[in-house]
């Protein structure tokens, strides 16, 4: 699917999840970064997107974020990337990886500011959801707002499975890097 579908389909899920009647306020991020690093007792495996996407919704602070799976660089080798998307993730089956729910906090997005917000949602991997809270720095800076976070998820809140055989080299929780500039969507 190509970038322009998947803000297309963003949108239609962030007008769906509004709970406000009134004008709402969009903001979206279509090149967004997602880092993961796998640091297991015999070897670390890195990768990368840089096709995270998303919309936000400042009238109630609702968002829904969405990453194609397939879209992962990097690895130590073409075999790793190779097993990530066939045995592991299962791309194929379960294209995409999204994270939708709102903003904890209230926000004034309209004063220039770096706040500390908590995003609670539904994070949906390998086809299976999981109810989640993940802190974030949001920077708000003249109509752009930044966003960083770290988190940690372990495989098997996600059904990934890894054989014994390579145990010692995929860990069974995976560190997660996330940034990405958003815009007002006009």
């Amino acid at each position: 699917m190509s970038r322009l579908g998947t803000i297309l389909i963003l949108i239609c899920l962030a007008f769906l999840s509004s709970s406000h009647s009134g004008q709402q306020q969009l903001y979206y991020s279509d090149i967004g970064k997602l880092d993961f690093t796998s640091d297991a007792p015999l070897e670390v495996i890195k990768a990368n997107s840089g096709k995270l996407a998303g919309v936000l919704n400042l009238s109630d602070r609702s968002f829904s974020f969405s990453i194609p799976m397939n879209s992962f660089m990097g690895f130590n080798s073409a075999l790793q990337k190779t097993h990530f998307n066939e045995n592991y993730l299962e791309t194929e089956t379960f294209p995409k990886s999204t994270f939708n729910g709102k903003i904890i906090e209230e926000v004034d997005f309209k004063s220039p500011a770096t706040i500390k917000v908590r995003a609670k949602g539904k994070l949906k991997i390998h086809g299976i959801e999981q109810d989640r809270i993940i802190r974030c720095t949001m920077k708000i800076n003249h109509g752009n707002i930044s966003v960083e976070t770290t988190f940690t998820i372990p495989l098997e809140d996600h059904d990934i499975t890894i054989p014994s055989i390579v145990q010692q080299k995929i860990a069974e929780v995976i560190d997660v890097s996330i940034s990405f500039s958003m815009r007002e969507m006009k």
